[in-house]
């Protein structure tokens, strides 16, 4: 028969995203996003993210279930992302889970679970289990972190460092709109950069000399040294392409040397890189490079698994529910700026057997 089936809920965003997961084994998924409402602001309006998660969200849970071939009774668990992430955006997923959990008498476990973990097992879904320990880099819109992972359903994450400002896509998202380019900006340098010279700008590499923090990040200064290379050109025609390539060079050549300095300074083999800026392929081709020289095994999620779905929600359900953890009480919230401990939020979550990290 096999473990129960999780429904996964994503709604810390812009994505309206749910995901059906058995046994490790991705069913199902659907996401609808509002990205297009944004674009004309150059960003995510938390206002017009939550209205669109309202009308998404039991369109998209139908979707998942069609394309999975099963129904609502099917569930045996749901899990939904209650932090980090914006708030209203957050309550409109929440309500969204306890009403499958609970409204629907099919009187399943709820689990809260962390985003940024949600995006560590989304790699599980295509490449299996993640190895004890791995080291995990993520990079989007809003996060850059170094982890270093054991299990994922029972062990503390270790945090390593965060970006100290603006994360890898922030900063691609703010250079993009100074040069001109459509928002979302990560996308746009990528595909601007195709036909750029890497080596045109040069752009500093933040946070690499011996004195600083060794896996801490910082972006905001590169998106400056962009910003005046581009006032730089004024009255020419502004290099766009070389600009595009240059600031994802310095972006890839920052995220991939500290990624596989945090691997052999911990002495792990397997470097897991997740979020949406890992579909760069900028940052997809340093990491393979830099990983082969080290001999370090590099896990990437297929690119329809590297932004925010519903999927990687259900995932870390499914390891969750295997584990036999607690799920979540009657009460459950959100925590719009919850820390990264555990996979799940509350505190009943974690099984007893976590070791210290």
């Amino acid at each position: 028969m096999g473990s129960p089936i999780v429904l996964g809920i994503e709604s810390s965003c812009d994505e309206t995203g749910a995901g059906l997961v058995r046994d490790g084994r991705l069913l199902g998924h659907a996401v609808a996003s509002s990205m297009d409402e944004h674009a004309r602001y150059g960003g995510v309006v938390p206002e017009i993210a939550a209205r669109a998660h309202v009308h998404s969200v039991r369109p998209v849970i139908q979707q998942a279930l069609d394309e999975a071939g099963l129904r609502l009774s099917d569930i045996g668990a749901v899990a939904v992302t209650t932090g980090p992430g914006l708030s209203g955006a957050l309550q409109v997923g929440l309500a969204g889970a306890k009403g499958v959990a609970y409204a629907y008498a099919l009187g399943v476990p709820l689990y809260g679970i962390h985003h940024l973990a949600g995006h560590v097992a989304a790699d599980t879904l295509e490449h299996g289990p993640l190895p004890t320990p791995c080291m995990v880099l993520i990079v989007s819109g809003g996060h850059t972190s170094l982890l270093l992972v054991r299990d994922l359903a029972r062990d503390p994450i270790l945090h390593l460092g965060d970006t100290l400002d603006d994360a890898a896509g922030e900063c691609f998202d703010k250079v993009a709109r100074v040069f001109g380019l459509p928002y979302p900006g990560g996308p746009a340098i990528d595909r601007a950069a195709r036909v750029g010279d890497p080596r045109a700008a040069p752009f500093p590499r933040p946070l690499t000399g011996p004195r600083d923090e060794p896996y801490a990040f910082s972006f905001s200064g590169l998106k400056t040294a962009a910003a005046r290379w581009a006032e730089g050109h004024a009255g020419r025609e502004l290099p766009v392409a070389d600009g595009a390539a240059s600031l994802q060079e310095a972006v890839a050549d920052v995220l991939t040397r500290k990624a596989v300095a945090a691997c052999e300074g911990y002495g792990v083999g397997t470097l897991v890189v997740v979020g949406g800026v890992a579909a760069n392929s900028c940052v997809r081709s340093l990491a393979e490079e830099r990983c082969r020289a080290a001999g370090i095994r590099l896990r990437v999620p297929p690119l329809r698994l590297c932004t925010d779905n519903g999927a990687m929600i259900a995932a870390v359900g499914d390891l969750l529910v295997r584990a036999g953890a607690e799920p979540a009480p009657l009460d459950v919230s959100i925590d719009p700026s919850a820390p990264l401990a555990y996979a799940a939020l509350h505190p009943i979550a974690a099984p007893t057997r976590a070791v210290a990290a």
